[in-house]
């Protein structure tokens, strides 16, 4: 099938330190796109002018995500108030071929909402509605700008919550949740956002509007909701989606354990997974992640600590006392030398304040820093932490860990100083090294964080050419005009998911027999 490679020499790299879009239409200048001009033109005769940025400075803002080291500025911006103007912008870049960029709160950290610099960017934080929430079925409906944290305010009168809970759910919006199927420190019990999300409304890349799936679970035909969940905004854009809520739990019980090393730490959990308990949650942070937390938030883990455990069990009274119990006394016999339970929902949010924390509190003790997310097995969950420790040691770069130990989702922060010349590069090898070593033990290259921009270049080390190819295939049948979030998730230009823009004869690198279009 596609025979180009990311050494393509013809076709250039699509991931570095340059976004892929600026080097894809520098490196192919006669594969021409649109005019953003006269999709600028046309959606300033159907929208509202608040809902159009235009000015530079103001275009600014929106120039990258949650990943700050990857900086585009979008040629326009739209301003979304509801799914009629979502289908106006992406119906007026369908007919000019020119790429599009959906962003909910910008708190991606793998570069996924990162725009396209002759592109629009929708931005879809100002549909803020919940518009039933249905305890009789245990559903929500809601807009895809609703934060995350928000839907559990909302159902908790009714004794029910929305379970995926990432890091950022005080910010982040349930579309972006469902474009990187974002996960959170309870996804070991309850999985990610795909097990909680019931049905979608989704605009195309052609600009038509498509329901896949149905409030009833288990809709018959290929699973299609499954493979938005997590596209990264690569099939089109959100603009509702129906989740399914949790009942809120009878008791939950919450232990803060210090140990003297990750080694223990890490014995621990494997032994409270091992004896067949599921927590809801298992959290793992090594010294430098705890000294970072403390100068934040003053946290008050214990003194000395080199890891904590964050272990929270929820569930029936009787089957939560019960597996406590054996949780307090597993940590004791793997050494550690602190417990702390949680008395009330007061002292359960200080011991989690450190956790939650954590991303952010790093920059009280480095000014710049790369946020990793990587898979592992848990069972080699210590031999890694040790090569990770050598590895920072080698090259010279501090590393702090926070993770969800139970289910092996490493977040490495990887330390650096941009203003130092060289460090921003040494940085980016550490991080790129780590998701090696994940590998090495057959793990994954993200968990929860989406492949994005950030990590397009590792996709070849987990998957073959036919691999990435088929996949390429399924992104075509939505998108064949790729002008849907294009240079994301795959490393190559392949010729008919990463080329935005009109063709008028085939392209050179089929003419000389490198490639195929799909």
């Amino acid at each position: 099938m596609t025979t180009i490679t990311p050494q393509d020499p013809e076709l250039g790299p699509t991931t570095d330190n340059s976004p892929a879009p600026q080097e894809n239409s520098q490196v192919t200048p006669e594969v021409g796109l649109g005019s953003v001009e006269r999709v600028r033109q046309r959606l300033s005769r159907e929208l509202p002018p608040e809902a159009l940025i235009t000015d530079r400075t103001r275009l600014r803002t929106y120039e990258c995500d949650g990943l700050l080291h990857y900086r585009v500025t979008p040629a326009l911006v739209v301003l979304a108030h509801d799914a009629a103007m979502i289908q106006a912008a992406v119906r007026a870049c369908a007919d000019e071929r020119v790429p599009f960029v959906a962003r909910g709160s910008g708190t991606g950290l793998s570069g996924g909402a990162l725009p396209h610099a002759d592109g629009v960017l929708i931005v879809t934080s100002q549909l803020r509605t919940i518009h039933e929430v249905s305890p009789d079925d245990q559903r929500a409906v809601v807009d895809p700008g609703v934060i995350n944290l928000k839907v559990s305010e909302a159902s908790r009168p009714h004794g029910y919550y929305f379970a995926p809970d990432p890091s950022s759910q005080q910010i982040c919006s349930v579309g972006g949740n469902v474009a990187e199927n974002s996960g959170g420190a309870h996804c070991l019990k309850y999985g990610f956002t795909t097990t909680h999300v019931l049905s979608v409304d989704l605009v195309a890349p052609d600009g038509e509007t498509v329901t896949l799936g149905t409030r009833a679970p288990d809709a018959p035909g290929y699973d299609l909701l499954g493979t938005v969940v997590g596209s990264e905004g690569t099939l089109g854009v959100a603009t509702s989606v129906t989740v399914r809520l949790v009942r809120t739990p009878e008791t939950v019980k919450t232990l803060l354990a210090g140990f003297r090393s990750t080694d223990d730490a890490g014995a621990a959990t494997s032994a409270i997974i091992g004896a067949g308990i599921v927590p809801a949650a298992i959290e793992m942070m090594d010294a430098l992640a705890i000294e970072a937390a403390e100068a934040a938030v003053s946290c008050g883990y214990p003194a000395g600590a080199g890891a904590v455990l964050v272990v929270e069990l929820d569930g029936p009274v009787a089957e939560v006392d019960h597996e406590f119990a054996q949780v307090e006394r597993m940590c004791e016999e793997n050494g550690s030398f602190e417990r702390r339970v949680a008395v009330d929902d007061a002292d359960r949010a200080a011991i989690w304040r450190g956790r939650k924390s954590a991303f952010a509190a790093v920059g009280r003790i480095s000014p710049d820093y790369i946020v990793q997310d990587g898979v592992i097995p848990r069972t080699a969950l210590a031999e890694v932490l040790h090569q990770m420790g050598e590895l920072a040691r080698e090259r010279g770069v501090r590393v702090a860990n926070v993770f969800h130990a139970g289910d092996g989702n490493l977040h490495p922060l990887v330390l650096f100083d941009e203003s130092v010349p060289g460090q921003g590069e040494q940085a980016e090898e550490v991080s790129g090294a780590i998701l090696d070593l994940c590998l090495q033990h057959g793990g994954s290259i993200t968990g929860e964080h989406g492949v994005g921009s950030d990590k397009a270049k590792h996709m070849p080390k987990m998957f073959t050419e036919d691999d990435l190819d088929t996949m390429q295939l399924v992104r075509c049948a939505f998108d064949p005009a790729g002008i849907a979030n294009p240079g994301k998730i795959y490393p190559t230009p392949r010729l008919c998911g990463e080329r935005p823009g009109r063709r008028t004869e085939a392209h050179p690198a089929q003419q000389a027999g490198l490639a195929e279009v799909f």
